[in-house]
């Protein structure tokens, strides 16, 4: 799956993707930094990238229509510490397949991933 991490997104975080097989860039490294949100998300979608962020806003589905998109995972760890943040995204990669996520909006809690798809 092509992936694209958000800046507020740990480096590290990368590397967990990586490791599971999925092609991974970030929002830093195309030197968009500091981007308006819907930028990063015209970005995502040109590539067909899912865009993997910690930004509350950018789940809102009125803002950014499941299927306007190629998806966006808001994850919402316990605190943004960078090990609890990988620890979350280790967690949900484990245990969920992130082609499916494509094109909708999905908000990970522990424990829980709400998914709101294209009507």
């Amino acid at each position: 799956m092509k992936v694209k991490l958000d800046e507020n997104m740990p480096r590290s975080a990368s590397q967990v993707l990586i490791a599971a097989g999925h092609d991974v860039d970030t929002v830093v490294d195309e030197s968009l930094a500091g981007a308006t949100d819907p930028q990063v998300v015209a970005v995502a979608a040109a590539t067909g990238r899912l865009l993997i962020t910690l930004d509350r806003g950018l789940g809102d589905i009125r803002a950014y229509p499941p299927g306007s998109h190629a998806g966006i995972l808001v994850l919402r760890p316990a605190d943004q510490s960078v090990p609890t943040v990988v620890a979350a995204l280790a967690e949900l990669i484990a245990g969920h397949d992130l082609t499916t996520l494509t094109g909708t909006i999905a908000i990970a809690q522990r424990g829980l991933l709400r998914i709101r798809r294209p009507q």
